[in-house]
């Protein structure tokens, strides 16, 4: 096995490729940013941070994402407008047209792993056309010492060339875009976008998959962090929810911020890295993550900056509003050295209410636990995937659904399992809008959500008293340190309650048609929390 060297047009044939130029192998991040400079891919900023540009596709492309439909897999997989089949006929034409495409080019391979637990970690090998796509692979997964890449034995290979579109009258595609993943050839192939995302995504998709079948492992789209007294928390919700700033925390150890999983002795991180959203970040409110935009190593996506000074502008969105930091996770101050950690005491389920009225925090039943987490209620936020450009509602199953292959009662059952056996504290909170709607309301105050996830973890707010609201249910506490009392209750920050009683029945029903999907799979007390 190769590593830290260059090998020309060789090492790689049993991906079918015969005839590339240079293969850089697992190479460092100072050789990396060589290269994304000499190639022109990016910039290096004053600070020591890499900007780059991914051109058309800002976000990911969530229509453009298949499974390819085989014998293996096939009857496990939960078919529908999210995992879209592909023949494996048009898998292999379009993959002799990648290899044919390779011929003469340079490429950068990364052999690392998936999964911070040495049990359960999957072997991965990222080729990538790109330089800085080898960086991101380098940043997002778990790298392979010198003595590990000795031994590695990669089951899983993403192959990513953004500079090859796919041409949908012949290929099979809906646009010149792709990511297929191919469980019985072990392999992702994504081309026509250069957005990042999708190969740290593509990977996150197949644990979801192999995790659940192979292991019982519970796979999670969630952030994850310790306290000091060994606590761990977790904080599932997507993009845009709060994952990844509520969760780095100064008085808690950082696990991970979006990917994890939860087995019999506790939960470990998929990633090596983080992969946060900065468009107008501020010092103030997120400190530890504002200065990993300022460390050699971190890429910084999308973000402007002056080309003579090399000064970024986090506050600009001339580009796109999902502006992305990919770091690696030493960048933060606190962290949990080897990714895992033990049980969950809290679990915190995140979401973006555009209507405004669902409460800043309410404490959540066992039974209304697994209702919200397979309704996965939020808001997509601007920017997250191509073509949002306000926020709009969703009900993303297991607070993931774009990643997740198999059925969503899979994944409850599996959560529901472990909530049941180590006793964890459920938490709804809302990141969203108060005092009315996206366009009439406000936006939650950050330090105000931080407050009240302290006072959850701490357990300041179950040692008080609760109010119950009656349309979801829902315990809302009448106290917290640091947070109005008015604003704990949604109904009283509205100036018109007619209004918010209108609203809020509007959702309710929202949220009941929605869960009928499921209502055949659990049990009546969960169908009918609300």
């Amino acid at each position: 096995m190769r590593f830290n060297d260059v090998t020309r047009g060789t090492g790689l044939e049993e991906h079918g490729i015969t005839n590339a130029n240079l293969i850089y192998w697992t190479a460092p991040t100072a050789v990396l940013y060589e290269h994304i400079v000499k190639r022109g891919e990016g910039l290096v900023t004053h600070l020591g941070a890499i900007a780059v540009k991914t051109g058309h596709y800002t976000g990911r492309a969530a229509n453009e994402k298949f499974i390819v439909d085989e014998p293996g897999s096939s009857n496990s997989i939960a078919w529908g407008t999210i995992n879209k089949p592909f023949s494996p006929e048009q898998f292999d034409l379009l993959y002799n047209r990648m290899l044919a495409y390779i011929h003469g080019k340079d490429l950068f391979v990364q052999d690392c792993f998936a999964g911070a637990n040495h049990e359960h970690r999957l072997p991965i090998r990222i080729i990538t056309e790109k330089a800085w796509h080898s960086l991101f692979a380098r940043n997002m997964f778990v790298q392979a010492k010198p003595q590990e890449l000795e031994q590695h034995r990669f089951q899983f290979t993403v192959i990513d060339l953004p500079n090859f579109h796919a041409i949908p009258s012949q290929d099979g595609t809906h646009s010149e875009a792709f990511i297929i993943i191919n469980f019985a050839r072990r392999m992702v192939i994504i081309g026509g976008t250069s957005y990042a995302g999708e190969i740290k995504k593509s990977i996150f998709t197949v644990l979801n998959y192999l995790l659940p079948i192979n292991r019982q492992i519970l796979p999670m789209h969630c952030s994850a962090n310790v306290g000091a007294q060994g606590d761990t928390a977790l904080f599932f919700g997507l993009s845009g929810t709060g994952k990844t700033t509520l969760s780095a925390d100064p008085s808690r150890a950082l696990v991970g911020d979006d990917e994890h999983g939860w087995d019999d002795n506790g939960i470990f991180n998929f990633e090596g890295g983080c992969y946060a959203k900065i468009i107008r970040l501020s010092k103030e409110a997120e400190p530890e993550i504002y200065e990993t935009t300022r460390k050699f190593g971190t890429i910084l996506e999308n973000v402007a900056i002056d080309t003579h000074t090399r000064r970024v502008n986090l506050n600009d969105d001339s580009f796109t509003e999902n502006t992305r930091a990919s770091y690696p996770l030493t960048h933060i101050p606190r962290i949990m050295c080897g990714g895992c950690a033990g049980h969950p005491a809290s679990i915190v389920m995140l979401t973006c209410d555009a209507y405004g009225v669902l409460p800043p925090i309410a404490r959540l039943s066992k039974e209304q636990a697994m209702y919200h987490f397979l309704s996965g209620y939020t808001a997509r936020v601007a920017g997250t995937e191509t073509g949002i450009s306000e926020p709009s509602t969703t009900f993303s199953p297991c607070f993931g659904g774009p990643f997740m292959p198999l059925h969503p009662a899979v994944y409850g059952e599996l959560l529901r399992d472990r909530i049941a056996r180590h006793g964890a504290t459920c938490w709804l909170i809302n990141t969203g809008w108060t005092g009315g709607p996206h366009g009439t309301g406000s936006r939650i105050p950050i330090a105000f959500s931080r407050a009240l996830v302290k006072s959850a973890l701490d357990g300041t707010l179950s040692a008080g008293a609760f109010e119950t609201e009656p349309f979801f249910g829902l315990e809302i506490p009448t106290a917290c340190p640091g947070v109005p009392p008015e604003l704990l209750n949604p109904r009283r920050t509205w100036s018109d309650t007619g209004s918010y009683d209108e609203t809020v029945r509007k959702l309710v029903g929202m949220f009941k048609a929605n869960f009928r999907q499921y209502e055949q799979h659990v049990e009546a007390r969960i169908s009918s929390v609300m």
